[in-house]
């Protein structure tokens, strides 16, 4: 299982206790982005610019959420554009990727070594409302298919805020939040879209949003707070709460989408569904199947009888059915490193219990535990 981190106080307080926590996994982390971002024709120099340029958004966003990252800079020891260049690394990277890598990737690469940092998607989610669930409360899932050298950098961050609530993230070391949920039962999975538009004008980083959309309190909530944002990079938020509501948040430079589900499960995989910003999809390079795992996933749970519990979800989560493009993917080593992509997560949450179930790493490898919001490690 991945390390939990606890983290508690202040925003700059919580951020300390995360970089001194994780440091090891948050070098991991920039080790990842160091050569991810040299195959795209970017160094780790200009990855720390770009990220600097999100510095003033983040404040505008949330003052606090700026702390937060200083915190983790301080805490690890590392510049606090290096941190902001992970929280933005969803907005450094270009649409084109994982296309043809650049050409002078290799040099890029090795002038990151040199300068002393080492060279080292996609998701499938469905989101279940609580009178088609076995428990009797919302579910939400997702497999992270990404890079496998990042599973090494992978954490549970538990953070209780001053006021008391508290929220459960699995994210990748150095970053504020990717996929969870907090204490009044609100969560969030992520897919990562690209549109013929991103990084035409600044906007809130999509892990910067994720973190403070986990201080919304049901689907509602996070409508109407992402609809008064911009944004520099599309992405979607499969968002749930405990009260049942399910939606899929699609945005891009060009503003946001909502997608309701008219069926038990609401699903999504790595294209837009939305008919107006759908116009605007980005090319896909073949290997990222976003189009089949959607048709197989929404296969899988409109043939589902009966109700679905977190079991159903894992079965499906483990599907290899289109081999290397499938919704559990193993890692295709035709396909040139930096571009191959693997399911490095897989999670089902409970909303109403509070409890994510984890898999730490190709779910047909591995089982699943559980961790509570509340507690540690609860049980497979």
């Amino acid at each position: 299982m991945f390390p939990t981190i606890e983290v508690s106080g202040s925003p700059r307080e919580r951020g300390r206790a995360h970089g001194i926590k994780a440091r090891v996994r948050i070098d991991q982390s920039i080790a990842t982005y160091a050569q991810l971002f040299a195959y795209c024709g970017i160094d780790w120099q200009g990855a720390q610019k770009f990220g600097a340029g999100y510095r003033d958004v983040i404040a505008g966003l949330n003052p606090g959420l700026l702390e937060e990252i200083e915190g983790i800079a301080a805490g690890s020891g590392r510049h606090v554009n290096e941190i902001l260049a992970l929280n933005s690394r969803t907005e450094i990277l270009p649409p084109s990727y994982p296309g043809a890598p650049h050409p002078d990737r290799t040099g890029i690469a090795a002038r990151n070594v040199a300068s002393g940092v080492p060279d080292w998607g996609e998701c499938t989610s469905i989101a279940i409302k609580p009178a088609q669930s076995s428990t009797g409360t919302t579910l939400l899932a997702q497999n992270w298919d990404w890079l496998g050298a990042q599973r090494a950098a992978l954490v549970l961050l538990r953070s209780t805020q001053p006021d008391g609530s508290s929220i459960l993230t699995l994210t990748e070391a150095g970053m504020l939040a990717k996929i969870g949920f907090n204490s009044r039962g609100f969560g969030v999975c992520l897919n990562i879209l690209r549109s013929s538009d991103d990084g035409s004008k600044p906007g809130v980083p999509v892990h910067v949003l994720l973190r403070a959309l986990l201080d919304c309190g049901s689907v509602a909530d996070a409508i109407t707070f992402a609809s008064k944002l911009s944004f520099g990079a599309s992405s979607n938020v499969l968002c749930a709460d405990a009260s049942g509501d399910t939606a899929a948040l699609e945005f891009s430079p060009r503003g946001l989408h909502v997608i309701r589900g008219a069926d038990a499960a609401l699903c999504h995989t790595n294209h837009f569904i939305a008919p107006e910003a759908a116009k605007h999809q980005a090319s896909l390079a073949p290997s990222l199947s976003t189009y089949p795992r959607l048709e197989r996933i929404e296969l899988l749970t409109k043939g589902h009888k009966g109700k679905y519990s977190p079991e159903d979800l894992q079965r499906m989560l483990r599907d290899e059915s289109e081999g290397f493009l499938s919704i559990c993917r193993r890692p295709d080593p035709s396909v040139e490193r930096a571009a191959r992509m693997e399911t490095v997560a897989s999670v089902v949450m409970d909303l109403g219990a509070r409890v994510i179930h984890v898999a730490p790493d190709v779910p047909t490898l591995t089982e699943y535990e559980a961790v509570a919001l509340a507690g540690e490690l609860v049980g497979a």
